[in-house]
């Protein structure tokens, strides 16, 4: 069962939690992290590229020269693909790069990072994200005060009131901040440091299992 230390805002360590080793301390899955960073990129993708075919280009509604006597070859319009300003063949249209995966292979990848984070020692567990004003100082202060200077992720419970600490933090280029609900894989590979409050913590491995 591995377990972590909690600390305060001020960098105080109050006391050991215990966390979920079904979720928190198992055998990372590295291909199953890497197909749902690779689907979560994919349904990221706008997918709106477009070429035009010879029938959206403009012109080329009149015969270019007789279909006789010319010498050249036979040609019905100046915009098929081998002309210029010609359209294009088997351009790319717009489409959707989304896809699924399954749903235990989604959660095992789930897992598997997090349960690399704490095998890499770069999980910290807070024992709360509560602010009485926004200000974004005093988010910039808890920062350098557990030295969380790369990019970093909170994980709050859905039921923590953590507004003041959100808005005091969305400016920030290295800090992000998503409920346990909304923690997916590509985030969590992307931070270089996870930190929970203890709820959170509790309720991630309770979601998870």
């Amino acid at each position: 069962m591995p377990k972590i230390e909690v600390f305060n805002q001020e960098g105080k360590s109050l006391h050991t939690l215990e966390l979920n080793e079904a979720v928190f301390g198992i055998t990372p899955n590295n291909q199953a992290v890497f197909e749902a960073v690779v689907m979560q990129q994919a349904s990221l993708r706008q997918g709106n590229h477009k070429t035009k075919t010879r029938t959206e280009v403009r012109g080329g509604g009149r015969k270019p020269w007789a279909q006789k006597g010319t010498g050249r070859a036979r040609a019905g319009s100046s915009r098929g693909p081998i002309w210029r300003g010609g359209g294009i063949v088997f351009g790319p249209t717009p489409r959707s790069y989304s896809y699924s995966l399954n749903r235990k292979v989604r959660r095992l990848a789930l897992r598997s990072s997090l349960s690399q984070k704490v095998l890499d020692s770069d999980v910290t567990v807070l024992d709360n994200l509560a602010f009485e004003a926004v200000k974004t100082k005093n988010f910039i202060a808890l920062m350098d005060t557990h030295k969380f200077h790369n990019k970093t992720l909170f994980v709050v419970a859905g039921e923590e009131d953590v507004d003041n600490a959100y808005l005091s933090m969305r400016n920030l280029p290295n800090a992000m901040l998503l409920n346990v609900e909304g923690l997916n894989v590509r985030d969590i590979v992307n931070a270089d440091r996870i930190v929970f409050t203890e709820k959170a913590a509790i309720e991630a491995g309770e979601v998870f299992a």
